[in-house]
């Protein structure tokens, strides 16, 4: 039950996208079509439980191990950028329209934010190896569901009539904030 709620925690009361405002990046730029959004928030899943599963181990075995906790940032950013090469080569192997269609947000997956605060967040609150990769799995998939939620209505919006001075990137603004405050009303179902 503990893995369950850490899940749900993960993906729905605490997103990473709508409560602490990472990702931003891909969030506004990746999801003008379904496709892009899912492909990029199944991409950083992986990235995202990985990182998990790796900085636990590094953390546990070497750095806490060999009294090197002042190394986690840099072994972040290592990890994060070697998983986020692999995606990118298998991406561009397997699927190459794919590829063309992230465009620069493939290798943005690097910077994102995000991933990094996984990263991070896993010694500061103490998880085990499980805990770390349902942690990771849950907020990976908390942000797909954001961005295919994102897409969807902003997939829509190309067929509303929205008023010319809301057009854009304000449009965008607008339903990014009134997603966020919809996730809020999951707050206290579960704690932090």
């Amino acid at each position: 039950m503990r893995f369950i709620l850490l899940f749900l925690s993960a993906a729905l009361v605490n997103n990473f996208v709508l409560r602490y405002f990472l990702g931003i990046c891909p969030f506004l730029g990746v999801t003008g079509r379904i496709e892009s959004a899912v492909a990029m928030g199944f991409a950083t899943t992986f990235v995202m439980t990985l990182t998990a599963t790796i900085i636990w181990l590094v953390n546990h075995f070497i750095l806490v191990q060999f009294h090197l906790p002042f190394l986690q940032y840099v072994t972040a950013i290592l990890v994060i950028a070697s998983l986020v090469q692999l995606i990118e080569m298998f991406i561009r192997k397997v699927s190459p329209g794919l590829y063309r269609s992230l465009g620069i947000y493939l290798p943005l997956i690097t910077t994102n934010c995000a991933i990094f605060f996984v990263a991070l967040f896993i010694p500061l609150r103490n998880y085990g190896f499980i805990e770390s990769i349902v942690f990771g799995f849950g907020a990976g998939l908390g942000f797909t569901l954001v961005m295919w939620m994102m897409a969807g209505i902003r997939e829509q919006l190309d067929f509303a009539e929205v008023p010319e001075p809301l057009k854009g990137a304000a449009i965008t603004l607008i339903t990014a904030g009134l997603l966020a405050l919809a996730f809020m009303g999951f707050t206290g179902l579960i704690g932090s």
